[in-house]
């Protein structure tokens, strides 16, 4: 065992690429601590010092959904007492309500349920109106399941539906979706979503527009080892050959109010190894973020030992995951995250969704 890490460290160090063996090896392996250095070397490769973030709002624009996916406690039926839907005008007074709050803010970050009898053009007005009114800020809308939907329910190719939501001022995509990409735990947890195939040609696609995007996985319900680590290399072998995922996001499960309530969710020792293995497998990604929301703050902030770069953003009233059963706050605000990254000796640099460097906190002073 020993000796198998060792080989893994020497690959690491001379910056060679991890096999599935290397990746099951280290799923198994009880050398946490191990694994985290390595992880953190290899963020140091990329990255320095630096750790990401930005100021962004999130919209979620629905809760309706056709899929009723047992992963999800957001989603609901058009009668349920919890329903809703939001207009175009709400959506635009949310986005200007978010700039008056915090001026700095350089993205939104929309996405919602898959609703049963609103159409392609009301997706498609929405950012075309909040991006006529703030063209400057970055519309990250739509997983890669919306715009699986959009295209089934408009009767228009992938490739239609994300030309014409680029035309309207969308500017990536999220990573959400992503699930497991494996059809098999996709029939359990989300049988009425699209497809791997499906998720993965969506991006292929946004990419080959010059749409970036980010990539996901939810980690912790029905899926295998095995399928843990070919949901990582299914992805490393799509950033070869189109280069445009930004960050890599692992989700943990959180069981509560959904239809797998019976699992019992990830321990915080198996949240930092997947985010190190992660940064390990994923040589090509650039940034592997912790989102705080699903994660907890505390988690996130020992994460950034663990081969961490990206904390995602200020977030303010996150929905979907809190919906199920996460005990995080709906937001946080910018200070706090500086101070927050500033306490574990990295450097915090604000960013724009990009990762293009808006400013560097190198002092003791936002």
């Amino acid at each position: 065992m020993d000796e198998k890490l060792s080989l893994i460290e020497q690959k690491i160090y001379n910056g060679e690429r991890l096999t599935r063996d290397d990746g099951l090896f280290l799923l198994k392996s009880d050398e946490l601590l191990r694994i985290g250095a390595l992880a953190r070397f290899a963020k140091q490769r990329k990255s320095g010092n630096k750790v990401y973030f930005n100021v962004n709002r999130h919209i979620n624009l629905t809760n309706i959904c056709v899929s009723r996916c047992k992963l999800c406690a957001f989603g609901c039926d058009t009668d349920a007492s919890q329903a809703y839907v939001m207009e175009p005008e709400k959506a635009l007074s949310i986005a200007r309500q978010a700039l008056a709050d915090a001026p700095e803010m350089t993205e939104l970050h929309i996405v919602s349920a898959l609703h049963p009898d609103k159409p392609f053009t009301y997706y498609a007005d929405i950012i075309a109106r909040i991006h006529q009114e703030f063209p400057n800020l970055h519309l990250k809308a739509f997983t890669a399941v919306e715009i699986a939907h959009f295209a089934k329910i408009a009767n228009r190719s992938i490739r239609e539906v994300l030309t014409i939501l680029k035309d309207a001022g969308l500017g990536s995509l999220p990573g959400g979706g992503a699930e497991i990409l494996n059809d098999r735990v996709r029939q359990i947890i989300c049988p009425n979503k699209c497809s791997a195939a499906e998720w993965l040609e969506v991006a292929q696609i946004a990419h080959e527009l010059g749409i970036h995007s980010n990539a996901t996985m939810l980690y912790g319900h029905v899926e295998t080892q095995e399928e843990r680590i070919d949901h990582l290399l299914t992805l490393r072998k799509l950033q070869d050959k189109t280069g445009r995922f930004q960050a890599f996001i692992p989700f943990p499960f959180h069981p509560e109010n959904t239809g797998l309530s019976d699992i019992k969710r990830a321990t915080a020792w198996e949240d930092l190894k997947m985010l190190a293995i992660s940064r390990l497998i994923l040589d090509n990604f650039d940034h592997v973020k912790a989102f705080w929301i699903m994660l907890t703050l505390p988690i996130a902030q020992v994460s950034m030992a663990f081969g961490i770069d990206d904390l995602d953003g200020t977030v303010v009233e996150e929905k979907i995951l809190h919906a199920a059963g996460a005990k995080t706050a709906v937001g946080i605000s910018k200070q706090a995250i500086i101070d927050f990254i500033r306490e574990t000796g990295n450097i915090p640099v604000e960013r724009d969704t990009l990762y293009r460097e808006v400013q560097v906190y190198e002092g003791s002073q936002a």
